[in-house]
């Protein structure tokens, strides 16, 4: 199969999962006229592109099938114009209300944020709650990731992590009107009162990715 066939294949799986809502292997390879092996390739490929995604169907006794759905990602990678409305939407209402008063809204929507995120990050450890961070930008549509830096000086035993997010799930937007995603440092600080937080690297300023640097005090 050529590049531009698996290409396509994918493609009309994507469109499929997105008109039907989900669907197993063997219903994709009926509806497409591939064989089931094939399926399973392409199935396994938009996994890894983080697409798709799928939960255990029980069937009897035996081993459950794969029920595949498109992922939040999946869903953003069809044609919209949501980016558009929303900085038409921001222009129309800077120009009413001015600046100050919109950064002010947005302040409100990001205190709301905060508390949902708290709530989703609960008591664990400094790790735990870090990869709950990271667990949900990525639903938010960011590719992030975080690891742990290791120290080279064995007196210093506070943890220091490093959130990177190599996509901004909002960047038309932010490209517009920068002081949208200014906040993010804010609500990261806010979540994790006890870590000194940095930006490292802003996609705004110029950089491939968005990287912060979460230290406890």
């Amino acid at each position: 199969m050529t590049t531009t066939e698996s290409y396509s294949t994918k493609q009309e799986i994507l469109a499929y999962l997105l008109k039907q809502g989900q669907a197993t292997a063997q219903q994709l390879a009926k509806a497409l006229l591939i064989s089931r092996q094939a399926t399973q390739r392409h199935l396994k490929n938009l996994q890894n592109e983080q697409l798709i995604e799928y939960q255990p169907m029980p069937v009897g006794m035996g081993r459950p099938h794969h029920v595949y759905q498109l992922s939040r990602q999946g869903r953003a990678s069809f044609p919209h114009s949501y980016d558009e409305f929303a900085i038409s939407f921001l222009d129309t209402l800077t120009d009413m209300v001015g600046e100050e008063q919109v950064r002010a809204i947005l302040r409100q929507q990001w205190e709301r944020k905060v508390v949902k995120y708290r709530q989703y990050l609960g008591n664990g450890s400094l790790q735990e709650r870090v990869a709950k961070l990271v667990e949900l930008r990525q639903r938010e549509g960011y590719m992030a990731e975080w690891h742990l830096v290791v120290s080279g000086d064995p007196s210093n035993s506070k943890d220091k992590f490093v959130l990177t997010e190599h996509n901004c799930a909002i960047a038309k937007i932010a490209k517009s009107c920068s002081f949208v995603c200014g906040h993010e440092l804010e609500i990261f600080a806010a979540v994790l009162p006890e870590c000194i937080i940095e930006r490292t690297q802003w996609m705004n300023s110029g950089d491939r990715c968005c990287g912060y640097s979460i230290q406890a005090k």
